[in-house]
């Protein structure tokens, strides 16, 4: 590899490489800080809980990445996971079998964010406003099928909230355990790293982000792709609520208040840029997973919760002038 490929290459993976560099920084602190606070205080198993614990936010995540690459934005995405697991319980508790109630929530989440695409598409509407519309709908809806929780007492549902594999301990660092959910957080982002690697639609999402004029020029389906990663974004937010019910086998129209914020913040410190054009799935993945270090972190040192908001905030702010920065440097 030549001395240009690789300064181009750097360049063009700089801020991934840094999003990469700050988990690795973030989580030696987690090594540091909690063997002083527990003796029993395990690594590998602290690590695997991350992705446990924030497998819902992680597809979440990834599919509202696909919208942020286009140039646009949804904030509708905490509504659509809180009515999906909303809608799930409500269905489970009139005793629709499970198998009929993940497809039924799943294609509700599809459809009313390929609405939402067809809406700021067709009309030309503000992608903001559309999906803020969205969230207050799905929000609402949440209060119009139950303003109370609703417990999950299905028997599929209580199985797959327990299904998880034990890897053995490895030597002093405790034994590892991944959910289901956890497996199926991991098949999804390395499904969009496929998708926009290496598909024909990928390539669309990234031209669209790079310049939607130009990709009109160029013949591409500009129309039905962002149709369809506003469709992405609701399915993956829907599959997050589904997962999340399994997590809590409950369903509340308040849960994941401000979640949306929690998702975009993820992948913009993941190296998404909000003007469009540049993402990656690595990046958002590892972005979710410095928000639950930063999350273990104050936990570790009992500190106020509203510190990780706090410090994700300060980051996401970071991560936004570095991004201006790269643009500038690459435009000279």
């Amino acid at each position: 590899m030549t001395h240009t490929r690789k300064r181009n290459l750097i360049s063009k993976n700089l801020s991934l490489f840094i999003t990469l560099g700050l988990f690795v920084l973030l989580f030696a602190s987690v090594m540091v800080i909690g063997p002083m606070r527990s003796n029993r205080f395990k690594y590998l198993p602290v690590f695997f809980n991350l992705l446990n614990d924030n497998a819902y936010l992680l597809i979440a995540s990834v599919g509202i990445m696909f919208v942020l690459i286009t140039g646009n934005i949804d904030i509708s995405v905490a509504s659509t996971l809180a009515f999906s697991a909303v809608f799930s319980a409500f269905l489970l508790r009139l005793l629709w079998p499970a198998w009929l109630v993940i497809p039924v929530v799943l294609a509700i989440g599809f459809s009313f964010g390929a609405l939402m695409g067809f809406l700021i598409e067709k009309f030309k509407l503000q992608s903001f406003i559309v999906t803020l519309a969205g969230l207050f709908f799905l929000r609402g809806m949440c209060s119009v099928v139950s303003k109370e929780s609703i417990p999950i007492e299905n028997g599929f549902y209580s199985k797959v909230a327990q299904a998880k594999i034990t890897f053995g301990s490895i030597h002093s660092y405790g034994k590892v355990n991944i959910y289901l959910y956890g497996f199926v957080a991991i098949a999804v982002v390395l499904i969009a790293l496929y998708i926009l690697r290496y598909s024909k639609f990928g390539r669309c999402v990234y031209a669209i982000g790079g310049s939607e004029q130009s990709a009109r020029l160029m013949g591409l389906p500009v129309r039905k792709v962002k149709i369809l990663v506003y469709a992405i974004s609701g399915f993956c937010a829907s599959l997050g609520g589904v997962l999340f019910s399994f997590y809590t086998l409950a369903g509340y129209g308040l849960q994941n208040l401000g979640l949306e914020l929690d998702a975009i913040s993820s992948a913009v410190i993941g190296g998404t840029m909000l003007s469009g054009g540049v993402g990656s799935v690595v990046g958002t993945a590892f972005g979710v997973m410095i928000q639950g270090t930063i999350q273990t972190i104050v936990t570790l040192l009992n500190l106020n919760a509203w510190w990780t908001k706090v410090t994700v905030a300060a980051l996401l702010c970071i991560f936004v002038i570095l991004q201006r920065l790269i643009a500038i440097r690459n435009d000279k």
